[in-house]
Formats: structure tokens, C-alpha cells, sequence
């Protein structure tokens, strides 16, 4: 049973002020609506994309998004920031309007889009609980049979009664999970402000939303960079980028298709890539693997021994006696496994002062086999926001294939555990 459909749904935003733009903008579009024409402003715009500047001051946010989601189906949507997945579920939960398109839904849903949305500050949690309960058009009755159950979840019993303008964010994501998820929606849209509660209650809040689907035959719109939880939350997936949709299909193809080099632009230069954090007086413009042969690789045997070499662009003077330089090896699920950091290391950069490059030497690299994406972070030794320089994710990949790496005549599994004893050189 389709319980909810979106249809060719668009939203366009107008950049640099509030509101729809000039007097000759809006009386233009009024001129068209009472003539019974399309708005002149849906043919102009560009699409969403943050990290270039473009020639229109009007931009589409979402395109022609088209998908149904079946009762008791757990949808996850992911996608970079600024894909347009919050836009989706603003338009889903009825917090803003479509451009263009329509949501056809049936029975009630439940958004929890941002820490605190819906909660009133100056209210109790407890009279919170009501307050949304009533905005969800349950009847005092039915809240009050879950009341206790809701605050039991949410581990806030002791501030339940104290103004929620005193809760830390962490309570307030609590209490607002727990009142979404207990008032029976038929439909419950979570973003990624589950991001927000610590690890217990994540786990919490995820075994919550398993028991809503597969027990209670609810259904669950999902936004998460967690692609852990997204795996084992949900059923199928749909990623966006820049404002469309660029994959639909079940969950396991989804994350591989958002983690793919070429989803991640990794096809674009090192130097030029704009997804890049820091100042920018140094930059990482090229990254090598190299085998014990100092052959150039893109594969390595698990335990073996495994070069990196960067390359770095000079733009600005630093100190390099103050370098800090991390190389993170992430898994498919966007968790660092192994990190490499200088300082820990003993090592300086002075020297890079006279040279454009540097290596790092791992003479056995214990990772388990697997696909493995590489972070850099180059910053100063305080490392405060103003003195970062370059910090940029997906640089390359590695394959680490399987390998007996501890001797015993057994190739280890894809995805085990990692063990790392520490055993490097530079």
C-alpha cells in the first residue's frame, strides 16, 4: 500500500534577500497567475550546486523529485551537504511548499528536522509533550496513556517539568524523538538532528525506529551521513545531489553509488576540488601509492608494505615547524579505522620548507580487505578554526586485499575487525 507519493516536486529559492524579490518580480507573477499562465520564473534558475558561483539569482533547490514510499517502508535519503535532502523533508512534512509538484499522503506525519522544531521554550517537557501531541491531532486521552512511556524513553524524568528553554540540545533532540516516536504517526520523518544524542541514544532511537517499521508497519523517512545506521535502518535509498535525484534503488547499491570516486568528484584534479576546508596556504595537489618495488599501486595486500607520497602546492609562507599533518584511512561506511599523525609520530616537517613533498612509510598496513578512502588534514599545531589550512575527504582510494597477516596460513575476511599494532616509519 503506497502510503506516500511524491510528484514531480521542484523548490526554487531566490539568493541574496528574503522573500520572492523586487515589486516588478511579484506583480509580473501576478500579471501570469491571472492571465492563467505558468510563472515566468520557473524558466530561469540554475542548479543547487554551493561550491560554484553562478549567473542567476535564482537557484532550484530540488527537481523533479518523483518517488512512493510503501507502508512499513523505512526510506533512507542521503547525499552531501546542500543536496537538498532537508529541503525534501521541510516540503514532506508540510513545513514549506513545493515550487512545483505535489506530496500525496495518507494518515499523520511526524517530522523531527531540527533541535527543539516544535517545542515551545518556555513550556515544561511535559507540557511539550502535549503540545505536540495536540499539533499531531491526538486527543489529551491518547497522550496522556503514552505520557510516561515517552518520558521513561527519553531518560529526561528529572527535567520533565523544568522550562525546555534550560534543556542542552542532547535532551531536547531525547525528548523530541521520544514524543515523535511514541504518538503512533503513520509516518515518521527523521534528519540527520538524531546526530545530535550520544551513542546510547542513537543506538536507542535506531532500535526504536526498527520496532515502528518491522513491528508497528509504520513508515520512516531517513536522512543520516551515518551510513551504518543507514544500512541497517533501512530498506531501500535514494540519493540526491544537487537538487535531483541521481540513484533509487535498495540500500546496499545506494551507499556504494554515494561512496564511488566518481559520485565524489574525485574525478575533478586534487588541486582543483572545492570541497576543500582551511585557509588554502598550502595545499595536497597529488597522492601516490607505491609498493615495496616503489612501483605506483592502487591496490595492497593486507599486511603489506604500502608508500604514500603527497604532493604539496606553496601559495603562502607558513611554519613548517608547526605543521600537523593527519592521514585518515576511512571505510565504506565514512569511519575512520587507521590515522596517521605526525606530531604522535615524532615526526617534523621542517624540512618540507626546501622541498615540495613528503612520504609516509607503513611497512605492514594492518587493514582488513576492503575499499578504504583517504582524509588529509594539514593544519598548525594549535589546531583552532583560523589555522587550518587544507582538510579535504576522498582524496584517493586504496584496495586493501585480503592477505595472511598474521602468518597463520588464513586470508582475513572482508570488513573484520581492524587491529593496528602500531608498526611504522617515515
Amino acid at each position: 500500500m503506497i502510503i506516500l507519493k511524491a510528484s514531480n516536486i521542484s523548490k526554487q529559492y531566490r539568493l541574496g534577500t528574503v522573500g520572492t524579490g523586487t515589486i516588478s518580480h511579484d506583480l509580473n507573477r501576478w500579471w501570469h497567475k491571472v492571465r492563467g499562465k505558468e510563472d515566468p520564473f520557473l524558466k530561469v534558475g540554475e542548479s543547487n550546486d554551493r561550491s560554484t558561483k553562478g549567473e542567476s539569482e535564482y537557484v532550484w533547490a530540488l527537481q523533479d523529485i518523483n518517488f512512493e514510499v510503501q507502508r512499513g517502508e523505512v526510506l533512507g535519503i542521503i547525499g552531501k551537504n546542500g543536496a537538498g535532502k532537508s529541503t525534501l523533508l521541510k516540503i514532506l512534512s508540510r513545513v514549506t511548499s513545493p515550487t512545483t509538484g505535489e506530496i500525496k499522503t495518507k494518515g499523520r506525519i511526524a517530522s523531527l528536522l531540527e533541535v527543539g522544531t516544535g517545542f515551545h521554550p518556555e513550556l515544561t517537557g511535559r507540557e511539550n509533550i502535549y503540545l505536540n501531541g495536540a499539533i499531531l491531532g491526538m486527543t489529551k486521552k491518547e497522550i496522556k496513556a503514552k505520557e510516561e512511556e515517552i518520558i521513561s524513553f527519553s531518560g529526561c524524568e528529572r527535567y520533565i517539568d523544568t522550562p525546555v528553554k534550560r534543556y542542552s540540545s542532547g535532551m531536547r533532540v531525547r525528548l523530541a524523538f521520544a514524543v515523535a516516536a511514541h504518538l503512533e504517526p503513520d509516518v515518521l520523518v527523521i534528519d540527520e538532528v538524531l546526530a545530535v544524542g550520544d551513542a546510547e541514544f542513537q543506538k536507542k532511537a535506531i532500535g526504536k525506529m526498527q520496532d515502528i517499521s518491522q513491528g508497528e508497519g509504520r513508515t520512516v523517512l531517513f536522512v543520516s551521513h551515518n551510513m551504518a545506521a543507514v544500512k541497517s535502518l533501512c530498506t531501500r535509498a535514494i540519493v540526491l545531489e544537487h537538487g535531483e535525484t541521481v540513484f533509487e534503488g535498495n540500500v546496499d547499491s545506494a551507499v556504494r553509488y554515494y561512496l564511488s570516486i566518481d559520485n565524489l568528484e574525485n574525478n575533478t584534479s586534487l588541486i582543483n576540488r572545492k570541497d576543500r576546508l582551511g585557509n588554502q596556504k598550502l595545499k595536497v595537489s597529488k597522492i601516490d601509492f607505491h609498493n615495496c618495488e616503489n612501483d605506483i599501486v592502487m591496490e595492497v595486500i593486507s599486511g603489506d608494505y604500502l608508500k604514500i607520497k603527497l604532493l604539496i602546492s606553496k601559495f603562502e609562507d607558513v611554519v613548517y615547524e608547526k605543521l600537523f599533518v593527519s592521514i585518515d584511512f576511512l571505510n565504506k561506511d565514512l569511519v575512520s579505522v587507521l590515522k596517521y599523525v605526525n606530531d604522535e609520530m615524532g615526526f617534523s616537517f621542517s624540512d618540507l620548507k626546501n622541498k615540495d613533498s613528503f612520504e609516509l612509510e607503513i611497512p605492514n598496513l594492518y587493514l582488513s580487505a576492503g575499499i578504504y578512502s583517504i582524509r588529509i588534514v594539514i593544519t598548525e599545531i594549535d589546531t583552532t578554526p583560523d589555522n587550518f589550512i587544507d582538510v579535504i575527504d576522498n582524496v584517493a582510494s586504496i584496495k586493501v586485499l585480503p592477505g595472511d597477516l598474521w602468518g597463520s596460513g588464513k586470508l582475513n575476511r572482508t570488513d573484520s575487525i581492524v587491529i593496528f599494532p602500531g608498526d611504522f616509519n617515515v
